[in-house]
């Protein structure tokens, strides 16, 4: 009788190769943080938030939440706009970014976007485009 073993190596790899399937999908990490800040964020703070918040007179910040790496700070700001007039509020900021309002004497509150551009400094842009330098009180 003749032996066929490359036959059966042969059906053996044909028999026992499965279909490569696709990976499992990660899991999703739940997360109180929003990827962007909105200026109403400053004025309540979540169930989730009030777990880490954290208040330190040493720093600038009134109060900090979150934890290490993903912290949201608030602060009260002061600054000018372009045409120099004193202006005043209220961030909230994640990381680079952040939004609040500001108060000036013309218009009663004005909701902003900012951006820190050096320590303690940042720079402010209403909805209507207009620029304003702040700096943390």
């Amino acid at each position: 009788m003749r032996k066929n073993y490359p036959l059966l190596v042969l059906l053996f790899f044909i028999f026992s190769c499965k279909k490569a399937s696709a990976p499992p999908p990660l899991p999703q990490v739940n997360s109180f943080y929003k990827n962007v800040i909105a200026a109403d964020d400053r004025k309540t703070i979540t169930a989730e938030e009030a777990k880490t918040y954290h208040v330190n007179t040493t720093y600038k910040y009134k109060y900090r939440t979150g934890n290490p790496g993903k912290y949201k700070y608030n602060y009260d700001v002061k600054g000018i706009n372009i045409k120099g007039d004193s202006v005043f509020g209220n961030i909230n900021t994640e990381s680079k970014y952040g939004a609040g309002i500001l108060i000036t004497d013309s218009i009663a509150e004005l909701e902003i976007n900012t951006e820190w551009v050096s320590h303690g400094k940042l720079k402010a842009i209403d909805k209507k485009g207009n620029e304003y330098n702040l700096v943390v009180k």
